[in-house]
């Protein structure tokens, strides 16, 4: 297994290019270029569909400030499959590269047995900062029963990478279609360069969750990290207070 200060494995991988396969090779895509990989058990798995994927792909932009060219997802799965998955997750940041015959995660040490399982050869998890085809750090995950996740994700190589930056609030605005002070909160924040999620409710049970998760029948009504910040006025002396 290449160890961290190695070059990465000089392998074919493949994707879906106008609906075809093409190969693309890793002495190519690393030269000269500063990429985070993450490498995963399977297409459409549990952790891998609700938590790895979807966490990388919302934090490539803050990767990108911290100096990285572009996030890669690997898996032992064909091309058609890692397509149609990065469909179904809309994902537009993430370049999804199958490894379907694991000729890559055997180089890499990463192969696993999952014939137990009825998966086949599949890849651990695992993530990795590469620097000019040279691996500067590996992310593993231990080697035990079920499917642990906790260094592998984005929030361990984005910590790596800028230790004194804290990460981005997750925001969500629970909003009303045609909503002036909706429209007021989301231009805020748009101001203040915070991504957010905007979730319109349809007026049959806005008010019912707006109570049920709020405690208000208002909108908008704004959550960050879990945290009930509530409306536009309320949002305006949150993002005041982020300033100090």
């Amino acid at each position: 297994m290449p160890a961290e200060g190695e070059n990465i494995p000089d392998a074919l991988l493949r994707k879906l290019d106008r609906g075809k396969p093409s190969t693309v090779r890793t002495r190519e895509l690393f030269a000269g270029r500063t990429i985070v990989v993450f490498a995963l058990p399977g297409a459409f798995t549990p952790t891998c569909s609700s938590q790895h994927l979807p966490q990388y792909e919302e934090h490539v932009p803050d990767l990108r400030a911290a100096g990285v060219d572009e996030v890669v997802c690997i898996s032992v799965n064909d091309p058609f499959v890692m397509a149609e998955w990065g469909a179904q997750q809309q994902v537009r940041e993430v370049q999804l590269l199958s490894d379907g015959n694991g000729e890559f995660s055997d180089a890499m040490g990463m192969l696993i047995d999952g014939r137990d399982k009825g998966m086949g050869r599949r890849s651990r998890r695992y993530s990795m900062l590469v620097r000019d085809g040279r691996i500067e750090k590996i992310f593993a995950e231990a080697e035990e029963p079920g499917d642990p996740f906790s260094v592998s994700d984005a929030a361990t190589m984005l910590k790596y990478l800028a230790p004194d930056q804290a990460p981005p609030p997750r925001i969500a605005v629970l909003s009303k279609p045609g909503c002036p002070y909706c429209a007021e909160a989301r231009r805020m924040l748009d101001e203040h360069g915070l991504r957010y999620t905007d979730l319109p409710l349809p007026d049959a049970s806005r008010s019912r969750i707006l109570g049920a998760v709020a405690g208000s029948d208002t909108a908008p009504q704004v959550f960050a990290d879990g945290r009930l910040i509530g409306g536009s006025e309320q949002l305006s002396a949150w993002l005041e207070q982020r300033r100090h």
